[in-house]
């Protein structure tokens, strides 16, 4: 960074917020925190935020009361993400901005701009998970798109100047597709929203009483593996399992297989389900499931590990490597070892499990992965 003390930084903010899903939780979490930190390093070095929303409500479902902050300028793109517009408008909208810096939190760059470029790579899931299946588009519009997703996001990674990945087990696999990217990617582990933090702090309940029930949370794409949960409820026939997702792409198929191995009354369809409410449900489940085949983090896990929900996960590297000793393994593709996995919660001393589940929830935060992204993002100024 040279002598120059004030910058003006773009965040593309049009996947944050709730609805977003993991994406839009890390963005909205990452963007109020670096807003926070601006305000407090101001002395050392002055920061212009360019906030680049898809429109007006998503900026102030993301950004309530900070949109007060005088250093915080928003732009409205009416631009959705994946599409033609944003490889063919968004370079001008953000040349018009003067940015010295543009985060994009993703691997969605419009390849067009030239400015100084910082990103995310959550996973290159599509990377390795390929193929008609993995998708409910005509083969070849899938081919097309799926053709334009390995060049945009190996544009991505050969234009930015730092590269934030969640975990090492992304960082190895991003080296595994792109070596040349190796000495500019930087591991930044994400963290809790706030009311999870809070949750940390608290007195465990005791004597509430835990339904037979279990929860996913998260998309339904045939990757996240949700037949091996389903396919197993005809062998625990008092449990049911609740599916909160925000997204109907892919429910039609599991609404078939949950006909296919007739487990109807097992499984409940909750859709969209706000922080509160879904709080509520994780305090009287058994546990959550994350049968996932690929993952980026697995943040829902350290979500219901806050608040004291046992986690039943894959057995895959990355969830190794995030939940640790927190979490019941199984093999994804065995149902047998699903239902050993839960037969080993459900004589296991409950207690013990979720005090360690808080210990390792407590390793991860927002602000300690905001600084780290402060820190890098002004080295690139």
């Amino acid at each position: 960074m040279v002598a120059k003390k004030n910058y003006t930084i773009g965040i593309d903010a049009r996947l944050s917020g709730e609805k977003h899903a993991g994406i839009g939780r890390y963005s909205e979490n990452l963007i109020k925190r670096l807003i926070q930190l601006s305000v407090q390093k101001r002395n050392q070095v002055q920061i212009q935020f360019v906030l680049f929303f898809f429109d007006a409500q998503q900026a102030q479902e993301v950004l309530g009361d900070f949109h007060q902050f005088p250093n915080v300028k928003i732009v409205i793109t009416g631009i959705k993400h994946y599409g033609l517009k944003e490889q063919l408008c968004l370079p001008k909208i953000y040349r018009q901005a003067q940015l010295d810096l543009l985060y994009v939190p993703h691997w969605n760059i419009p390849v067009f701009y030239q400015g100084k470029l910082a990103i995310t790579i959550h996973d290159l899931l599509w990377h390795e998970q390929k193929g008609i299946g993995a998708t409910t588009l005509k083969p070849w519009q899938y081919y097309l798109k799926y053709l334009a997703y390995r060049f945009i996001s190996k544009q991505a990674i050969k234009k930015a100047r730092v590269i934030f990945v969640p975990t090492q087990t992304i960082k190895d696999t991003v080296i595994k597709y792109y070596s040349f990217a190796k000495n500019k990617i930087v591991i930044s582990k994400e963290g809790l929203a706030h009311h999870y933090e809070t949750l940390l702090k608290q007195t465990q309940k005791h004597g509430q009483r835990i339904k037979k029930q279990l929860i996913y949370t998260g998309s339904l794409y045939p990757h996240k593996n949700l037949k091996v949960v389903i396919k197993s409820l005809s062998k625990i026939p008092k449990y049911k399992l609740l599916i909160a997702s925000s997204r109907n792409i892919f429910q039609d198929q599991i609404q078939a297989l949950v006909s296919r191995y007739k487990v109807k009354k097992q499984v409940s369809f909750l859709g969209f389900v706000s922080d509160k409410k879904l709080l509520s449900i994780y305090q009287e489940s058994m546990a959550l499931v994350q049968p996932s085949f690929s993952e980026g983090f697995g943040l829902t896990g350290i979500e219901a590990m806050a608040s004291r929900l046992p986690v039943l996960a894959s057995d895959i590297k990355v969830f190794r490597e995030i939940y640790q000793d927190g979490a019941f393994f199984f093999d994804p593709n065995s149902c047998e070892d699903f239902l050993k996995a839960l037969d080993n919660l459900e004589t296991s001393n409950r207690k013990k499990i979720t005090d360690q589940g808080i210990k390792i929830a407590s390793q991860y935060s927002f602000d300690k992965m905001t600084q780290e992204i402060w820190t890098e993002l002004l080295k690139q100024l």
